[in-house]
C-alpha cells in the first residue's frame, strides 16, 4: 500500500481530541440524490461500530469522568438518538443483523461464534453468516459504491477459511479483521487478516490501526469517482481491555483503580480514533457528503463475569440490566449520526432507530429500492434525520435464547417495551437452534408478560401489565404473533455428528 505519512500518521493522544466544528445544514429530503452529468452526489457512509460499549459510557451520554470531544462535535453537528437499538445483546448476531437488516435468527446465529473446532452437541461448530444472506456492502456494490471493511468480523467460526463465507464474499472490496477480539489485546495485536492474508504483529492499539487502514484505503480509491461504503466495527471497549499509558495517566486520579482507568482510557481512545476518522475525511475532501454512523453491538459486559473481564468498567447509565440481558440495557446504544451536507446540527431524536434500519435506508440513499423477496425486520429511517416520524411497519424484537434474565423474547412497539418468559421460564438457556432443540422453541407458550413505558419509565421498573387490561391484551398479542413469525422464519442447524 502507499505510504500517506501526512494523512494518516498516528496523530498524539492529545493533538487527535478535534474542537468541536458545528455546521448549520439544510435538512435531509425524503428522496435519494441521483447522478447529474458524470457526477455520483449519492452520499458516502461511514458506520463506526463500538464493542460491549454501554450506553452511559460517552460523555455526550452523561457519563460523568470520560471525556469524548469528537463524538461530542459529532452529536452537536447532528444527531443524538436516544432510542437506539442494536440487532442483539451479544455480538455476532448483532453484527449479522446490521449487515443483513433481519433478526440474526432467520440467518441461524443466535449466540456469539466461538472458532470452529471438532463437532458439538449443539452444533455451534457449523454457525456462520451463510454466503446467501444479502447484506449491506453487496447491495451497495451492486450500486456502484466502493467498499471497505476493517475491524472484528465475528461473523463466521471458521475466518479466513474456504469452508465458510468470509468478509470478500458478501460484497466487500477490501477487508481487514480478526475472527473475534484483538490478540493478546488492543495493544500491539497480532490476529489481524487483510484479504485472505495475516498482517502480523502492529504497533498500533486496535482502533488506530482499524482507522489507519480505512484512511489508506480512502487515498488509494479516491481517484474512483465513486461514493463509499465503510464499514468500522472496532474491538473497543471489549476485553482485553488495553489503552494508551498517556491516557491512562489521564484517568489515574479520577478512577477506583488502574484497571477503571484502563476503560475510561479505552473509551477516550475510541474517541481520539473517531477524530482522525473525521479529520482524515476532511483532507480528502469528503467529509460534507459522508454520513458517519457511531453506535455500538450491545451494552456493557458486566465486571468479572468471566476471568478476564477485570477491566469491564461500562456502564448502562439509567438503564436495567447489562450486556446479555433482554432489559434495555443489553442492546439500546449510543446512536450518533452526523451528515453535513444534510442532517441539521443539534437535534435529539427519541423514536426508535434500530441497526436493522441501515439496509433499508442505505439502499434508498444510493437510489435503490430495498430487496423485495426477503423479509427485512428493519425500515427507511431517513425521515427521522429531518425530525418527522418514521413509518415502522412492525415493532422491534429480539428472541435471546440464552439472555442472562429470565425473559428471553422482547419487543419494542411505540412507547413500549414488552419482555415474556419461555414456558414460565423452565425453557433451558440456548446457545444455539437444532434440529433437535427446534420443536421445544417452536411450541414454546410466552408467558409472564411484562410491559413498560420506556419513554417516561427508561428504567423498566413500573410494570403495567395487569394494570390496563386493554394495553395488556394488544401487547401480549402482539409479541406472541411476532415470536411465532420469527420461529417459522429461523434458520435451524442440523444435528452434530455424535
Amino acid at each position: 500500500m502507499k505510504n500517506f505519512p501526512l494523512l494518516i500518521a498516528a496523530t498524539p493522544i492529545h493533538a487527535a481530541l478535534l474542537p468541536a466544528a458545528l455546521f448549520l445544514c439544510a435538512v435531509l429530503v425524503a428522496t435519494p440524490v441521483a447522478k447529474a452529468q458524470g457526477t455520483d452526489d449519492r452520499p458516502n457512509i461511514a458506520v463506526v461500530l463500538c464493542d460491549d460499549l454501554g450506553y452511559g459510557d460517552l460523555e455526550c451520554y452523561g457519563h460523568p469522568i470520560i471525556k469524548t470531544p469528537n463524538l461530542n462535535a459529532l452529536a452537536d453537528g447532528g444527531i443524538r438518538f436516544t432510542d437506539f437499538y442494536s440487532a442483539a445483546p451479544v455480538c455476532s448476531p448483532s453484527r449479522v443483523g446490521l449487515l443483513t437488516g433481519r433478526s440474526p435468527n432467520r440467518a441461524g446465529v443466535f449466540d456469539w461464534i466461538p472458532p470452529s473446532q471438532k463437532p458439538r452437541p449443539d452444533a455451534r461448530e457449523q454457525v456462520h453468516m451463510r454466503k446467501g444472506e444479502v447484506t449491506i456492502p453487496a447491495l451497495l456494490k451492486q450500486a456502484g459504491y466502493a467498499t471497505c471493511m476493517a475491524g472484528k468480523w465475528h461473523c463466521n467460526g471458521k475466518f479466513n477459511h474456504p469452508s465458510q463465507a468470509q468478509p470478500g464474499d458478501f460484497g466487500f472490496d477490501h477487508w481487514l479483521g480478526t475472527q473475534n477480539n484483538a490478540s493478546p489485546s488492543h495493544q500491539q495485536p497480532v490476529n489481524f487478516v487483510r484479504n485472505g492474508q495475516p498482517v502480523g504483529k502492529i504497533d498500533e492499539f486496535s482502533c488506530q490501526y482499524v482507522v489507519t487502514e480505512a484512511l489508506h484505503w480512502l487515498q488509494d480509491t479516491a481517484d474512483n469517482d465513486q461514493p463509499f461504503f465503510l464499514y468500522l466495527p472496532f474491538h473497543e471497549p471489549h476485553e482485553p481491555v488495553a489503552s494508551p499509558p498517556e491516557l491512562v495517566q489521564q484517568y489515574l486520579p479520577m478512577a477506583k483503580n488502574e484497571d477503571q482507568a484502563q476503560y475510561f482510557a479505552n473509551v477516550a481512545n475510541v474517541d481520539a480514533a473517531v477524530g482522525r476518522l473525521v479529520k482524515g475525511l476532511e483532507e480528502l475532501g469528503q467529509r460534507d457528503n459522508t454520513l458517519i454512523i457511531f453506535t455500538s453491538d450491545n451494552g456493557p459486559e458486566t465486571l468479572k463475569r468471566y476471568q478476564r473481564a477485570k477491566r469491564s468498567y461500562g456502564t448502562p447509565g439509567p438503564l436495567r440490566g447489562m450486556k446479555l440481558h433482554t432489559t434495555d440495557a443489553g442492546f439500546r446504544v449510543a446512536g450518533i449520526m452526523n451528515w453535513p451536507a444534510k442532517i441539521a446540527a443539534g437535534q435529539i431524536v427519541s423514536q426508535p432507530v434500530s441497526s436493522l434500519d441501515f439496509l433499508p435506508t442505505f439502499c434508498m440513499l444510493a437510489g435503490n429500492e430495498p430487496p423485495q423477496d426477503i423479509s427485512l425486520d428493519g425500515t427507511d429511517f431517513r425521515p427521522a434525520l429531518g425530525g418527522n416520524q418514521i413509518n415502522r411497519m412492525k415493532p422491534l424484537v429480539w428472541c435471546y435464547y440464552n439472555a442472562t434474565n429470565e425473559s428471553r423474547v422482547a419487543m419494542r412497539s411505540g412507547n413500549y417495551k414488552v419482555l415474556a418468559k419461555l414456558n414460565g421460564g423452565q425453557l433451558p438457556q440456548m446457545q444455539n437452534i437444532t434440529q433437535k432443540t427446534y420443536p421445544a422453541v417452536r411450541d414454546a407458550e410466552l408467558t409472564d408478560i411484562e410491559i413498560y413505558d420506556v419513554t417516561t419509565d427508561i428504567g423498566e421498573s413500573d410494570n403495567l401489565a395487569g394494570q390496563d387490561e386493554t394495553l395488556t391484551r394488544t401487547m401480549s398479542q402482539q409479541i406472541r404473533s411476532e415470536y411465532k413469525a420469527l420461529v417459522e422464519d429461523s434458520h435451524v442447524w442440523p444435528v452434530a455428528r455424535q
